[in-house]
């Protein structure tokens, strides 16, 4: 219990770095160019992924910043079910810009990143079994 509470914290705490703070500008280039190579992207694509995410970007940092507004912290659920959200916008505006072979790329590699970003870590995992027993 006592590490679920300090997960959460720290989960929290890095909501707020990640919103407030800006991806430097070198590093979000980097990541964009590499997610060209893997995705195949061409120019015209990769300008389109770029605008799409830095949506995606802005439209976390405005829901977390829009519950910090009203006072209260969001909690754990709460941020996910947001990121949720905005994780299934995304994917259908980029539905038109990708192959189906692309987005599948794209699905698959976002589910890499948050597996092992600060929304794969701390919280309850709906997917998985408990543990074992013994």
């Amino acid at each position: 219990m006592k590490a679920s509470i300090v997960a959460v914290a720290a989960l929290l705490c890095a909501g707020a770095v990640f919103a407030e703070t800006p991806p430097a500008p070198a590093a979000a280039a980097s990541h964009m160019d590499n997610l060209a190579t893997l995705l195949d992207l061409t120019d015209a694509q990769k300008a389109q992924v770029q605008a799409v995410l830095q949506q995606e970007h802005a439209k976390m940092k405005e829901g977390f910043e829009q519950a910090k507004a009203s006072g209260t912290k969001p909690d754990w659920q709460q941020m996910k079910a947001l990121h949720q959200q905005i994780q299934q916008e995304t994917l259908q505006k980029l539905q038109p810009v990708l192959s189906a072979t692309q987005l599948k790329k794209f699905q698959i590699i976002q589910q890499a990143m948050h597996g092992h970003g600060h929304f794969g870590h701390g919280g309850p995992s709906t997917t998985s079994a408990p543990p074992a027993q013994n």
